[in-house]
């Protein structure tokens, strides 16, 4: 028989274990509703912030720049080509600005420090989105050459430091945002070039920065999106750099691919784009206008579906695991080489 001293403290454990979890469960929900809530807050007068955005011809930059200035802001965007900002002024209101900005050109960036800094006087500039980017030639690390990794750390890596420096100063006087355009790519290597080391290096440049700047009231943001339909995804532009890169090999790496690795790489790549591509690039504009415009922005922020359940999810678990789903998206070369 089980005597009452054991049979009391048997219920007293039961009863405080399920004291102890229902504690759990309470404090987890007001943690959500505080979260919740505290991502909720918005600041206020965006009607007097100046917001600058690079790369603004197309895609995510040329999306957010027109929400933000229906929302009122005063945006200034930064384009590559005169047609890119032509075209983003006529589809905006008048109080948006555009500029010419090549982020690879220190001298271009003077220029529209001194640009943007006779528009928000004292003020100061509230936003910098680091945005412009390109991501080919990407492809097997063996087909480039070093010229090949500097086209696109260039643009990707050297510029969003050049152009954060620079614009630092007013950055500081607003108090303002960064918010640094990343990539899950930032996070897990898919793919050969230099598009992943250059986003890699934005994650790292950013986290630095975002501990020097807190103590001046600047926060900094990252955004980590998926995969979407952008120029930087834009398929016929990578095929025909493939096409280039393949062009220039010896026979001899040519062979050890072996002859039908090329067209078999391009396939792989119109299926993984044509499946992962999503054609809403708003899904990755609200993660940008939330670091801007909330109160208490978020450090990272992940956009698309495939980026929240599939390769964020993936950086974690162990090497094999995530080389082993990568593999599986891409052929296996067959060596044709003779051996002797």
């Amino acid at each position: 028989m089980v005597s009452t001293e054991n049979l009391t403290t048997y219920l007293l454990e039961v009863i405080l274990s399920h004291l102890a979890l229902s504690c759990a469960l309470l404090l987890a929900t007001l943690a959500s509703i505080r979260w919740f809530i505290r991502d909720s807050y918005r600041v206020d007068g965006l009607g007097r912030k100046h917001v600058l955005i690079t790369g603004c011809d197309s895609g995510f930059g040329n999306l957010l720049a027109r929400q933000l200035d229906g929302k009122g802001v005063n945006v200034i965007a930064a384009c590559l080509t005169d047609k890119g900002a032509t075209h983003l002024a006529a589809a905006a209101s008048p109080r948006l600005q555009t500029l010419l900005l090549d982020v690879t050109d220190s001298g271009s960036i003077g220029r529209a420090v001194e640009f943007v800094s006779r528009e928000v006087g004292d003020r100061g500039l509230w936003g910098l989105v680091n945005n412009a980017g390109r991501s080919v030639p990407i492809g097997p690390t063996d087909w480039m050459q070093i010229e090949d990794f500097t086209k696109v750390l260039d643009v990707n890596l050297l510029g969003v430091i050049d152009v954060t420096l620079q614009f630092l100063p007013l950055l500081k006087k607003a108090q303002g945002r960064v918010v640094n355009v990343a990539s899950i790519l930032g996070r897990l290597s898919l793919i050969g070039g230099g598009y992943c080391p250059s986003k890699w290096g934005v994650e790292a440049f950013s986290d630095s920065l975002r501990r020097d700047m807190k103590q001046f009231g600047v926060k900094v943001s990252i955004i980590e999106p998926g995969f979407f339909k952008t120029g930087v995804t834009q398929l016929d532009l990578i095929e025909a750099d493939l096409r280039r890169l393949w062009a220039h090999l010896s026979q001899d790496v040519k062979d050890s691919y072996g002859a039908k690795y090329f067209d078999d790489y391009l396939k792989s790549q119109d299926f993984s784009m044509g499946i992962l591509c999503s054609p809403d690039l708003s899904k990755v504009t609200r993660c940008m206008q939330h670091a801007l415009t909330a109160r208490f922005p978020r450090i990272r922020y992940s956009a698309g579906w495939d980026a929240k359940f599939v390769w964020i999810p993936l950086s974690y678990l162990p090497s094999f695991v995530s080389d082993f789903v990568v593999n599986a998206l891409l052929p296996l070369p067959k060596d044709e080489r003779k051996v002797k």
